[in-house]
């Protein structure tokens, strides 16, 4: 794999987290933004490829691979000259899950603002740690506050217990809005949507953030 490529996994063992809306929508941002973009499929419920499946003939998104266990050995074989990879991960601490922290220059954790998702969030960030143990503080992990109602007790609530863990959160998040499922049911991605549209900004933002914890790499 060419020192340019980075490789972002979107992991989160808890079903509904907005895992798959994240890595897809990031992917799409990326690649509309010129950046060469890959999307990889590691999640056995194949969402992001049922995602490609659906898009209209003439849509131009970024390509989408799907990978097993083997994704350790096989993703350098596919990285090619591609500026990004992004990693949609398995929803459950499994072996494709320890195959992605193992694979990933960055790990990002989207949480809903919920005390069961971060409960859930223990196990995963415990294979973060030993990895990161080993490897010298690799990959750089960070958690990213997914679906998040604002202006809420509960989120501030849940920041600080994120806290916790001992990872950096993210400035930017992801709020409730129809415009990410509106979009997914047909392979499309925010970026279709104006340029003042707030799901399209929350997405430009996470990807500026990516951006700045690459330059730290």
């Amino acid at each position: 794999m060419t020192q340019k490529t980075t490789v972002v996994a979107v992991l989160n063992q808890k079903g509904g987290a907005g895992k798959t809306t994240i890595a897809t929508n990031v992917a799409s941002w990326l690649h509309a933004d010129g950046q060469k973009t890959m999307l990889v499929d590691l999640d056995p419920q194949g969402s992001a490829t049922d995602w490609a499946d659906a898009r209209d003939g003439d849509q131009e998104l970024c390509p989408v691979i799907r990978m097993g266990a083997g994704i350790v050995r096989d993703l350098r074989k596919l990285a090619h000259d591609n500026e990004w990879i992004i990693i949609d991960g398995a929803p459950q601490v499994s072996s494709l899950a320890v195959a992605a922290i193992k694979s990933a220059d960055i790990v990002i954790i989207p949480t809903q603002p919920s005390p069961y998702d971060i409960w859930a969030c223990a196990d995963l960030v415990d294979l973060i740690k030993d990895r990161q143990e080993i490897m010298e503080g690799k990959p750089h992990a960070a958690f990213l506050v997914s679906r998040a109602i604002k202006n809420t007790t509960l989120s501030s609530e849940i920041l600080e217990a994120l806290k916790g863990y001992e990872l950096p959160i993210m400035r930017s998040a992801t709020t409730q809005k129809v415009d990410y499922p509106n979009t997914a049911k047909v392979g499309g991605s925010i970026v279709d949507l104006p340029k003042d549209n707030k799901a399209r900004l929350e997405i430009r933002a996470i990807a500026n953030e990516l951006k700045e914890m690459r330059e730290q790499l």
